[in-house]
């Protein structure tokens, strides 16, 4: 007889099972050689993908609440997202003990393949305003994947919700910055970089806007610290070599990561008192 403490042990099929999709999940790892460390990485690779997709995820919802004017409401997915982003960056750590002879055992067996052409990641990076029309190239050959990065590439960034949003705070924001090609990334303006130091210098309780440029900020700063942790990574496993995909490695890591996001966040920051 099962007591009042025990779980529940008998199941026409098990529940958590049919939520998770655990069986699914640990279905996936399909290797190509016996070597453990492509494991760490293919594995790793995975959970990073879960990541992007939940990002992503909190990030459109941070964009129906900008919408609707509801900046109170954006601080809480934000900072999900900011945490989200730390549990990504987490996974860096765990592929530290890989040299370049442990990663070059099973490297070729990518063959073209990279992270360059995760779908998500550039979903996730258009989201967040770093917007290149080209690179959604590779994907031609999977029409719905297609379509969904055409989609990102020519929607609102999670920043130019945040420009409208300031106009609409009476902030003065040129027409060109609200009525323009969405798929064109944004550069730093002036008139918005002088909306946040108005903003800033207002530190009362009921500023939330100023609480709105916090929470963006740490977006801004985890994604930073996954730029930067993935060019360690690369840098520690294969140096300056041509990266998998065909790309220029390092030296592209570095140029990507001189592209701010949420860049008048941080040039305002020069002349805020």
């Amino acid at each position: 007889m099962r007591s009042s403490i025990d779980p529940k042990l008998d199941f026409d099929r098990v529940p958590y099972d049919d939520y998770v999709h655990a069986t699914t999940l640990h279905r996936l790892q399909r290797t190509l050689s016996d070597d453990p460390g492509e494991m760490s990485f293919l594995m790793i690779s995975q959970v990073m993908e879960l990541y992007f997709g939940l990002i992503h995820f909190e990030l459109v919802g941070v964009q129906k609440k900008l919408r609707d004017d509801d900046v109170w409401g954006s601080l809480l997915p934000l900072r999900r997202a900011a945490l989200h982003l730390e549990g990504l960056n987490a996974g860096w750590q765990t592929l530290r003990w890989m040299t370049p002879g442990d990663f070059h055992r099973f490297r070729n067996l990518l063959g073209e393949g990279s992270g360059f052409q995760s779908a998500m990641y550039r979903r996730l990076e258009f989201r967040l305003g770093l917007k290149t029309a080209s690179l959604i190239r590779p994907f031609h050959h999977q029409p719905e994947v297609y379509a969904e990065l055409e989609e990102s590439l020519r929607e609102p960034s999670v920043w130019d919700d945040v420009i409208a949003l300031l106009a609409r705070h009476g902030h003065a924001v040129p027409d060109s910055l609200l009525v323009r090609d969405f798929s064109v990334e944004h550069r730093a303006h002036r008139a918005v970089e002088a909306a946040w130091v108005r903003i800033y210098a207002d530190d009362g309780p009921e500023n939330r806007l100023r609480l709105l440029g916090e929470a963006l900020t740490e977006v801004a700063e985890r994604f930073d610290d996954w730029r930067y942790l993935h060019l360690k990574a690369v840098r520690r496993s294969m140096g300056n070599r041509t990266g998998t995909g065909g790309s220029s490695g390092m030296t592209w890591l570095r140029r990507s990561m001189t592209r701010l996001v949420f860049p008048e966040l941080f040039t305002a920051r020069t002349v805020m008192e």
